[in-house]
């Protein structure tokens, strides 16, 4: 773990000392270049990126409005996460991370992924603070009282359990794309009138880029539907149509997210997103942050093939309750 620490260190400082201030370019100034074309002319977005950024998705409360770090604070942060790093290396015995698989074993590690230098304290941008909006009352209401009907109920069968378990949906792919803990990698694909994201856990969407306009009213979908546009350099998406039980966030059927996939040069995509739902949120909230090219390839994630977690939960379950019943 040490090696791996000094060595991430190195890559932390080179980015602060060779690259210019801010490291990651504000949202307004990404369009104004232009990069290469695909064979029928439109932005050329295809290849294989990372999600990983250095910045969190919220904003530290202490930290304000305080958008970017300087070069210092952001050594100082490097700093301070590779020493939480080796902490987190040292657990004691019995407890949950004693007994969890090592998460650089199988390059499911951060430290293993490619992420990008940001100089940025936050990928919310808006509200000013940095933060998302608290839920509504009626929000709040709706999630407590889905989290009361499934209380003691968890293990009862596989529809309990959460979409991700059971293989339906990964956020991987799902609008708005946010950082994933691993495996946080996807692909974009082009060819004329589409756009195709594939997200290294999860089902690809789908995109036209045809000229269509988003129906005002479309069949539930768990990644909802999704409409693009070129607006010069940019990818405009609009997603909405989701399936009410998809909850992303505790937000309802009504989300509408729109996304901007803007590449600001080889190595960078930028990828911008606003999220809109009146019945979760009072107010829309916005983000940012960099898609990073790799010189690598995705491998198939076969959830459901591989999936022993679920029958192993399902199982033990019927085990411990058998034994309850003898007892």
């Amino acid at each position: 773990m040490k090696q791996k620490a000094n060595s991430m260190t190195a890559g932390f400082f080179t980015g602060v000392v060779t690259l210019a201030i801010p490291l990651i370019t504000p949202v307004h100034t990404a369009a104004a270049q232009s990069h290469p074309k695909t064979a029928w002319g439109e932005p050329d977005l295809a290849g294989v990126y990372a999600e990983f950024t250095t910045a969190p998705l919220e904003r530290p409360p202490e930290l304000g409005n305080k958008e970017f770090l300087t070069a210092d604070e952001f050594a100082e942060f490097a700093q301070r996460k590779l020493e939480a790093a080796d902490e987190d290396d040292e657990t004691t015995p019995g407890t949950q991370a004693d007994v969890h698989y090592d998460m650089g074993t199988f390059a499911l590690s951060e430290n293993e992924g490619v992420s990008s230098p940001n100089l940025r304290t936050s990928i919310v941008i808006m509200p000013e603070n940095g933060r998302i909006p608290p839920l509504l009352p009626a929000a709040v209401a709706r999630r407590d009282a889905y989290a009361a009907a499934r209380r003691g109920h968890e293990y009862d069968g596989p529809e309990n359990r959460s979409l991700t378990e059971r293989c339906i949906v990964w956020p991987s792919t799902l609008a708005p794309i946010l950082p994933r803990g691993y495996n946080s990698n996807l692909q974009i694909f082009q060819s004329p009138g589409y756009v195709v994201i594939q997200g290294e856990m999860g089902d690809p969407r789908i995109i036209p880029t045809d000229g269509r306009e988003l129906p005002s009213e479309t069949l539930p979908q768990w990644n909802g539907t999704s409409v693009g546009r070129w607006e010069g350099e940019t990818l405009v998406v609009e997603t909405r149509g989701f399936h009410p039980d998809t909850r992303w966030r505790n937000a309802t059927e009504n989300l509408h997210v729109t996304e901007r996939f803007t590449r600001v040069d080889e190595d960078t995509v930028e990828y911008a997103f606003t999220v809109v739902d009146s019945d979760t949120w009072a107010e829309p909230w916005s983000g940012v942050y960099p898609l990073t090219a790799m010189d690598a390839l995705l491998f198939e994630y076969a959830c459901t093939e591989g999936n022993y977690g679920m029958a192993n939960i399902l199982s033990g379950e019927r085990a411990a309750e058998r034994e309850a019943e003898q007892q």
